[in-house]
This record gives structure tokens, C-alpha cells and sequence, in this order.
């Protein structure tokens, strides 16, 4: 079985949202069913079939979390140091060419979301980053021409 590397927060959201799915909306699209049922005909019920399409989403997103949680390997990014980039790090980046800076941690795939500076490490910019140090520049292939990043700061834990 893949085991999939996670930070601890990464593996509580994914229990959080498996939590509500199953305790709230599950039990809300069977009663929105069943209400739709109530109605009458079942082929021009537009309300019947919105639902049983929310509620295949719900029991596909349920089954594809309980896979991805039984898999998971925690790693504790407060454990590790140095200068160096490894899964977990908070990296300080600046992009060579507008002096741009942003920060990014290195997560796992499904707690990945760029919004929040949580970088997948299977992103074609932390595979970049993977082994470099403080102070390295690196180049990154990008849709509109490879960008080149120095990394300012390395750091762990929050």
C-alpha cells in the first residue's frame, strides 16, 4: 500500500472534513431524498436527481478520505532542522526577477493549498526545492518561462 507523507494539521483537516461529511451531510442528502421521494414521479423530479448527485459526491469524497487517512504517515516537521529543504520545511523565497517574496511550507499532496502557503511536495517548485539550502538559487519550468527563485530562509516547525 502508498503511504502518503502528511503534517499532523494536514491529517486532522482530512479527519475533520470525513467527520462532517458523515455525521452531517450524509444524514441531510437521505432526508433531502426522501423529501424529493415525497414528491411524485422520480424521472421529472429535478430536486430528486440533484440530490442522489450529491449524494454519490458525498459517499466518492467519503470513501476516497477513509482510503487517503488509512495510508497516511505522519512526519513532524518540529522534529526535523537545518538549513536544508526536506517535507514540512517553511521556505522564504524570493523570485529573481520581480523581488518578489513568498513563503511556502513543503506538505503532502492532499493537504496541498496555495492559498494558504502549503505547497504539494509533489509541485513541480518543492521538487525543485527538495535538497537545496538557504542562500541556493534555483531555476523552475513555468507556463510562461522557467522562473528562478533564491531561497532566503529555511525553517521548521511553525
Amino acid at each position: 500500500m502508498q503511504k502518503f507523507p502528511m503534517t499532523a494539521p494536514g491529517l486532522q483537516r482530512l479527519e475533520d472534513e470525513l467527520r462532517q461529511l458523515k455525521s452531517e451531510e450524509r444524514p441531510a442528502i437521505i432526508r433531502a431524498i426522501a423529501e424529493a421521494r415525497s414528491h411524485g414521479d422520480l424521472s421529472e423530479n429535478a430536486e430528486y436527481h440533484a440530490a442522489r448527485d450529491r449524494q454519490s459526491f458525498i459517499e466518492g469524497r467519503i470513501a476516497q478520505l477513509e482510503e487517503v487517512i488509512s495510508a497516511v504517515e505522519v512526519i513532524d516537521p518540529s522534529t526535523l532542522s537545518g538549513n536544508q529543504v526536506k517535507f514540512g520545511a517553511h521556505v522564504h523565497l524570493m523570485d529573481e526577477e520581480t523581488e518578489k517574496e513568498a513563503t511556502y511550507q513543503i506538505v503532502g499532496v492532499y493537504e496541498a493549498d496555495i492559498t494558504h502557503g502549503r505547497l504539494s511536495v509533489s509541485s513541480p517548485l518543492a521538487k525543485t526545492l527538495i535538497g537545496k539550502k538557504t542562500g541556493d538559487s534555483i531555476s523552475v519550468p513555468a507556463p510562461g518561462g522557467d522562473r528562478t527563485y533564491e531561497i532566503l530562509d529555511v525553517r521548521y516547525g511553525g
